[in-house]
């Protein structure tokens, strides 16, 4: 059987091909490459991390429950990444598959009424130093947005 990547993305695989992992695995996975790397930064431990952050790229490319969009970034929530040591790819795989975050059941529900109904869709995170973050993905589409609360 000659499988073709529409094949495999629709969930057809051979028998003796492997499983791919899932976002969450993905991320698992980084984060344990971003604790090793900061217990002992070196060559092997950054080659890892750049490589978790491939993968983590590669995987906000397949799809979820909805499109991101073209990403955009606040200079607030990138200073505040920046502080915490983590990266866009964390917030925005969960967002994408629906994992909104730290949100009341009210606006859960709005949200998987928005993904049907074509609304925006909204998210809220903490960063490891626990500054919150947001994740606004517009109702077209068109443009998903990293921002702190003040700056919206």
């Amino acid at each position: 059987m000659v499988l073709t990547n529409l094949d495999y993305d629709q969930g057809v695989r051979a028998e003796n091909e492997p499983q791919r992992p899932s976002y969450q695995e993905l991320l698992a996975a980084y984060d344990r490459a971003r604790a090793a790397y900061e217990r002992n930064p070196n060559a092997q431990t950054v080659g890892v991390l750049e490589t978790g952050l491939q993968f983590l790229s590669q995987e906000l490319q397949r799809p979820g429950k909805f499109e991101l969009g073209q990403l955009m970034i606040t200079r607030g929530a990138a200073d505040a990444l920046h502080t915490a040591q983590q990266i866009p790819p964390e917030f925005l795989l969960r967002h994408k598959h629906g994992n909104w975050g730290e949100l009341p059941e009210e606006d859960i529900r709005e949200n998987e009424w928005s993904l049907e109904n074509g609304s925006r869709l909204f998210s809220a995170y903490q960063t490891r130093t626990d500054e919150k973050l947001w994740v606004i993905t517009e109702w077209n589409r068109s443009v998903t947005t990293l921002l702190l609360p003040d700056e919206y």
